[in-house]
C-alpha cells in the first residue's frame, strides 16, 4: 500500500456478498422466464441494466418486469425478488472499513440502482447507528452518473469530481473488465472472488 492515498470499492461482491442464484430463481418465480441471461453477475441486462444507467424510473422498471412476466405484480414482490441478490453484510467488513478510514480516502463506486440503495440507506439492513454512507468519503453510483462499469466515463466521472490521482488510489472490483480497465487508467487494483475475506492486502 505504499504511496496509497485513496481506496475505491465496489459494494456487490466485495462489502456485500452477492447470491445471483437466489435473484434469478426470484425472478423466475415471479414469472419472468429470461432471467437467467438478463441478471448477469458483473453487468446487467435489458431494463435492470437502464436502472443502474438511470434510463428509466422506478416505475417504468416494475412495468418492465410485470411485461416480461405477462401478468401483474406488487412493486413490494418485485423488490424482494432483486433483494435475493443480496446474501449477507459481514460485519467485519464494516468494521475493516472503519479502521481503514483514517488512513485513507474511501470512495464507493458502484453499479447499482435505487431499489438496492434504499435498502442500503435503511438502517434496519445494518443493525447499526452508521449507514453505508457513513462509511464512505463519497459514493459513485451508477444510476446517478447515467453511466456503469466497465465503461471508462464512469472512472473519468470519479476521477474529475473526487481530484484523486490514479496512481495514488487502490481499486477493488469483483469484476475482471472493471478491474481491467481500472488498471488502465493507472489504479492498483485487486480482484477479490465473491465474498472473500480480503483484509489481508491491508495487514489486519
Amino acid at each position: 500500500m505504499k504511496n496509497i492515498k485513496n481506496i475505491v470499492f465496489d459494494l456487490g461482491g466485495v462489502i456485500i456478498t452477492l447470491d445471483r442464484d437466489e435473484a434469478v430463481r426470484r425472478f423466475k418465480q415471479l414469472g419472468v422466464k429470461e432471467a437467467e441471461e438478463l441478471l448477469d453477475p458483473y453487468h446487467q441486462k435489458g431494463s435492470f441494466l437502464e436502472l443502474e444507467e438511470g434510463l428509466i424510473s422506478r416505475k417504468e422498471y416494475y412495468q418492465s418486469i410485470r411485461d416480461l412476466a405477462g401478468k401483474d405484480i406488487p412493486e413490494e414482490d418485485i423488490d424482494d425478488a432483486l433483494y435475493g441478490f443480496l446474501a449477507d453484510v459481514p460485519a467485519y467488513k464494516l468494521e475493516m472499513l472503519e479502521q481503514l478510514r483514517g488512513k485513507y480516502n474511501l470512495y464507493l463506486l458502484s453499479n447499482t440502482n435505487p431499489i438496492i440503495m434504499g435498502w442500503a440507506h435503511d438502517p434496519i439492513t445494518w443493525g447499526r447507528e452508521k449507514l453505508l454512507c457513513d462509511y464512505f468519503d463519497k459514493m459513485y453510483l451508477s444510476y446517478q452518473m447515467g453511466y456503469t462499469k466497465p465503461s471508462r466515463k464512469i472512472f473519468e466521472i470519479m476521477f474529475a469530481d473526487s481530484g484523486l490521482n490514479p496512481s495514488e488510489t487502490f481499486f477493488i472490483d469483483d469484476g475482471s473488465a472493471n478491474v481491467k480497465i481500472g488498471e488502465e487508467l493507472g489504479m492498483k487494483v485487486y480482484q477479490p472472488e465473491n465474498g472473500e475475506d480480503f483484509r489481508h492486502i491491508f495487514g489486519i
